[in-house]
């Protein structure tokens, strides 16, 4: 049988200005803040592994001050290349110990900008010591910090004993089993922290002292001296 180039030409243009247009729709759905991050090469982490979720909590209301501080329609979590395949190899660990659990992203790559209207809240106030001084840049400005937990197969967190941004001394890694002899946390509270360490340096990732949630892929000398900090 002959096809008939009158009549498949035209459909072959058709399809292909269906999938231009859905490009198109696409790239238009993207915020500003969006947009210049994958012009700078970062990386969605939800595409690497899309079974990884996220919940910016300052793409909303619900986070320590109560405004939203990114753009309007960011709702992707993106990091450093280096970072964010750190970060799928950090769920497959936790997804071969328990496969209905998932890493979830609070926070990822913040830019100075962001960083600034963060710390414009904060300043004058006791809060300040938690929020890094936009002028000295910290790792989430360059892509190579994240902020997140655990939750499980329905998305709901594992409790790890403080909300995420908790500004009190609980929310802190170093004693721990003090915290549990006071009463403060529960021995469960703090084995979900130890799985959540486990598998994020078993990754390659590294603690800090303060927050149970944040983790550093490299260090903020290295930072400085070998990426580009996020204006």
């Amino acid at each position: 049988m002959t096809l008939n180039k009158k009549f498949i030409l035209p459909f072959l243009a058709f399809f292909y200005c269906l999938v231009l247009n859905s490009q198109t729709d696409n790239i238009k759905t993207l915020s500003l803040l969006e947009t210049k991050l994958i012009h700078l090469g970062f990386v969605n982490v939800q595409q690497l592994d899309s079974t990884i979720r996220v919940e910016l909590k300052y793409a909303t209301t619900d986070n320590f001050t109560g405004i939203i501080l990114y753009d309007a329609g960011f709702r992707n979590a993106y990091l450093h290349s280096l970072a964010a395949d750190k970060l799928v190899k950090a769920q497959k660990i936790l997804k071969n110990i328990y496969p209905d659990y998932s890493l979830l992203i609070y926070d990822a790559v913040r830019p100075l900008h962001i960083q600034r209207k963060m710390y414009n809240v904060v300043k004058n106030t006791s809060k300040h010591a938690y929020v890094a001084n936009p002028e000295r840049t910290g790792l989430h400005n360059y892509g190579m910090a994240v902020d997140l937990t655990i939750c499980d197969g329905s998305g709901k967190p594992l409790d790890m004993g403080t909300p995420f941004d908790y500004f009190g001394r609980t929310a802190g890694i170093r004693d721990e089993e003090g915290f549990i002899r006071e009463g403060l946390l529960t021995r469960q509270q703090v084995k979900n922290r130890q799985l959540l360490r486990k598998v994020m340096t078993e990754a390659g990732f590294k603690p800090i002292l303060g927050e149970w949630w944040h983790f550093n892929a490299v260090s903020l000398q290295t930072a400085r001296s070998q990426y580009k900090v996020v204006e």
